[in-house]
């Protein structure tokens, strides 16, 4: 099977759509990604065919942000599907927020599937609206509460909904969007949250990593716990999270002594690093197998990731779906969440954290769970068996 997989730039997407190519690749099939210029050649140097996504230069800012979603997802289409119909893929696997990926595969009348690279964030109507971080209500009260929610979110649904209506039928599509066959969920069933209404077409496949380098980070020498520092790759992640840690977070003061720590980040600038930390890119996965704890932006790729290795966190939610994530996690019982930042609340949470099993007890209870989710590539395969 050829399929296209097609994802923005962010890290936090481009690199589950990298590894959906590699279990593709894997399985047999003939993946080819197209995503932000910036992961080209590390896309290739995984094995796996990519090509620049275009349309990805923002030229709408002054609209609101359900339009810039929708309209620039009708433009991105018409820009990418010449691309897609000389590639002549039997299956298009578009990102969540990329929707241009799949309005080009309808416009080519290839089927599609969509990638969600973290829980279910679709409307239910058993659930305080997405975002607002609280737990379903329970009793007439909570009840009450999340309906109320839903009514005063549910303008903005259906102004969204209108908005991607006329953005279909500006490129010659049907106003109605009929859907992928199928939502590939990547995340932990223990992120999840149960609802009455889940979508038929939803389907929990677990995680998928990707790791940009082999290189693996030394730890500093010592024999106290090893704290990984791990600052968010979104644009709305907390800024200077990592500049507090290792100003505060110290061995024999304010960590147990002997304590190390390790920052692991993309890039960023320079840094003054005390002798008991280490600073750069490394592969996480193989960190993770000596942390104790990991102190991270609440971003789903780390969360998920800390969570398969079993390690607790504390979570400095930013922007975006952060804060939805972070209290999941709380609740959960894995991890602390901080906001607002202080090097009062990062160093109380850490010391928590570190000193309370529980914590522990439940990222190991999270990661035993995703062994209870469905293979991606064989749900791709029978969902396109089904539709032809």
């Amino acid at each position: 099977m050829r399929v296209a997989v097609v994802a923005g730039p962010d890290p936090g997407h481009s690199f589950p759509a990298i590894a959906l190519c590699q279990r593709f690749r894997d399985a047999g099939d003939v993946p080819a990604l197209f995503t932000g210029a910036e992961w080209i050649e590390t896309a290739r140097a995984a094995g796996i065919d990519a090509a620049p996504l275009d349309g990805l230069t923002a030229d709408d800012e002054d609209l609101d942000a359900g339009a810039r979603i929708h309209l620039r997802a009708a433009r991105m289409a018409e820009l990418n599907v010449a691309a897609l119909r000389d590639l002549a893929p039997d299956l298009v696997v578009s990102d969540v927020i990329t929707a241009g990926g799949g309005m080009a595969a309808e416009l080519l009348r290839i089927p599609w599937i969509e990638l969600t690279p973290h829980p279910l964030y679709l409307p239910s109507k058993g659930l305080p609206p997405i975002g607002s971080g609280l737990a379903p209500g329970t009793g007439i009260g909570g009840r009450l509460r999340d309906a109320t929610m839903r009514a005063l979110t549910a303008r903005s649904v259906r102004a969204g909904q209108r908005q991607r209506e006329l953005a279909r039928a500006e490129i010659g599509l049907p106003a109605r969007d009929p859907g992928p066959l199928r939502r590939l969920i990547a995340t932990l069933p223990a992120l999840e949250v149960p609802r009455p209404d889940w979508p038929a077409e939803a389907v929990v496949v677990g995680p998928l990593h990707f790791e940009p380098t082999d290189q693996v980070l030394q730890i500093p020498a010592g024999t106290g716990p090893v704290v990984v520092i791990a600052p968010s790759t979104a644009l709305t992640g907390t800024v200077g999270l990592t500049e507090l840690a290792l100003e505060c977070l110290r061995p024999g003061d304010t960590l147990p002594e002997g304590s190390r720590l390790v920052v692991s980040r993309l890039g960023g600038a320079e840094l003054t690093v005390p002798p008991w930390a280490v600073v750069g890119l490394g592969s996480q996965a193989e960190l993770l197998t000596h942390a104790d704890l990991v102190i991270c932006g609440g971003g789903h790729g780390m969360l998920a990731k800390t969570l398969l290795a079993g390690v607790p966190l504390v979570a400095v939610p930013g922007g975006g779906d952060q804060w939805e994530l972070a209290n999941r996690v709380q609740r959960q019982g894995s991890g602390r969440l901080i906001r607002p930042l202080s090097a009062d609340a990062l160093v109380g949470a850490v010391n928590e954290v570190l000193s309370s099993p529980g914590y522990r007890e439940a990222a190991r209870a999270a990661a035993t769970g995703a062994t209870d989710v469905a293979d991606p590539v064989r749900v791709c395969h029978e969902a396109l068996a089904l539709a032809g």
